[in-house]
């Protein structure tokens, strides 16, 4: 099957328009996910919103090697280049978080097996909820990802957090 040129073009538009809007200074993301990303009538995993119990723990996800995941569903968790280390601050909000929803748990954040590093809690100031962080930072998935092993998170300013 070929794709007409105009779709290709509209793609990377939106594509490009997405990896700017994530990798400025700006607190917000794109209202578009990234191209690989599933149109936006798919939502993030259900349970994203918050886990209890083990709030990470760190398994291998493909090419990716061992990173941490969410004890609670196995979704791979990111970090933010944006956020500031130990600031007790998120810089993902509004729109950013419709591709990035943020790590949140409704106790106390727990680390689970392979978990080396620092693992706390801050309160978002945008709605209260107690987000995730490890060694500093505040955790995040990714929309794209659809299932456990999912790997997809990975652009410009955006990371799977290792051990």
């Amino acid at each position: 099957m070929t794709v007409p040129k105009s779709a290709r073009i509209a793609l990377l538009s939106i594509f490009a328009a997405a990896l700017a809007a994530c990798s400025s200074a700006a607190t917000t993301a794109p209202t578009a996910a990234p191209a690989s990303a599933p149109p936006a009538s798919v939502a993030a995993p259900a349970t994203a919103a918050a886990a209890s119990g083990d709030a990470v723990e760190a398994k291998s996800v493909g090419s990716l090697g061992t990173v941490l995941v969410s004890g609670k569903n196995g979704m791979t968790v990111y970090s933010f280049a944006n956020d500031v280390k130990d600031s007790g601050k998120s810089a993902c909000s509004g729109g950013c978080l419709k591709t990035w929803p943020a790590l949140t748990v409704t106790g106390t954040a727990t680390a689970g097996a392979g978990v080396t590093g620092t693992l706390a809690t801050i309160t978002r100031a945008d709605d209260g909820t107690t987000q995730v962080t490890y060694n500093g930072l505040p955790l995040y998935y990714f929309s794209g990802d659809g299932a456990p092993g999912d790997g997809k998170g990975v652009y410009t300013n955006w990371s799977a957090v290792t051990p």
